[in-house]
């Protein structure tokens, strides 16, 4: 029997993970694939997307909120908490979809990935049921034209990685707004590849505020450093390319590229078998969104 094979994306809030969901549905449909998205986030009202399982259907943020008088974030606890000893409901809706590829919406709380465990446990209950999940972890670009920042986006991605232990892909979503709220201080390639971090902490010394934190800042650099293991994808969820190349990466990390080849879809073969060899270098594919994104848009053409 195959397995199945899908996605749990992860992020902030407001880091896109609902539209990064209807692209990445629409996308892999036009590549022949069967694709079902899961929305397992009960405060999602609007959805980008046609739901195939909709946690509404069990449990909503809002019935939570006004019957157990909880605050959004211990309700969205409660409410995946439900759903973790309501598992079988889970399993029923998706022996429903067989043979289809699956992105599992996720709740925005980050919490949830790093210090409470249900997410993790309904993750490890779908992996007994055979699914051979990626986690894509979203993060709006723009928190690189910030170092404090993008040093907590580098805690939370390593955070996340260790805790809900499955292959990740960590995603700078948004990058054509990258510069949205700044100039960056260093090369694309410096955020996505995480380079050399004490050029970051170099970059922020004269800051008071960062001044003040400077052995804290230090500490989490070292500890980032030390794990070698966050680096990023770019995104633009409107660019077919860029779309190709994350779906590229989330196909190695889950191995639908080795077992999951559409059998409507061999036109594609050498696409997949590139994807599997990983013939593209990546710092020429970074240096050419970051012409487009960042170099020269100001100027007149």
């Amino acid at each position: 029997m195959m397995p199945s094979f899908g996605q749990i994306v992860i992020g902030p809030p407001g880091s896109g993970k609902s539209t990064f969901c209807a692209g990445m549905c629409e996308f892999l449909t036009s590549l022949g694939r069967k694709v079902a998205v899961i929305n397992l986030d009960p405060a999602n009202e609007i959805l980008y997307y046609k739901c195939s399982v909709d946690i509404s259907t069990l449990i909503t943020l809002d019935d939570v909120m006004e019957n157990l008088k909880l605050g959004p974030n211990g309700g969205l606890i409660y409410c995946i908490e439900y759903l973790e000893k309501n598992i079988d409901w889970l399993e029923s809706k998706l022996k429903e979809l067989k043979g289809h590829y699956f992105l599992f919406d996720c709740p925005g709380q980050v919490e949830l990935y790093t210090h409470h465990q249900s997410v993790r446990n309904v993750v490890r209950q779908l992996e007994k049921w055979d699914f051979r999940l990626a986690a894509v972890h979203l993060v709006d670009a723009h928190h690189c034209s910030d170092p404090t920042k993008f040093i907590s986006v580098l805690l939370t991605s390593l955070s996340t990685m260790i805790h809900i232990e499955l292959p990740h892909v960590n995603v700078l979503s948004k990058i054509d707004l990258v510069e949205q709220y700044g100039k960056l201080a260093f090369n694309l390639d410096f955020y996505t590849e995480v380079l050399d971090l004490n050029f970051l902490l170099e970059h922020i010394k004269d800051d008071p505020f960062s001044q003040k934190y400077k052995k804290l800042n230090e500490a989490l650099v070292s500890l980032v450093e030390d794990y070698g293991l966050v680096s990023f994808k770019t995104l633009d969820v409107q660019s077919k390319e860029s779309m190709y190349q994350v779906m590229k990466s989330i196909d190695q990390a889950n191995g639908y590229v080795f077992g999951g080849v559409e059998e409507d879809n061999r036109g594609n073969f050498s696409q997949l078998m590139s994807s599997a060899v990983g013939t593209d270098f990546e710092f020429f594919r970074t240096a050419a969104v970051q012409e487009k994104y960042m170099v020269g848009k100001d100027e007149k053409p």
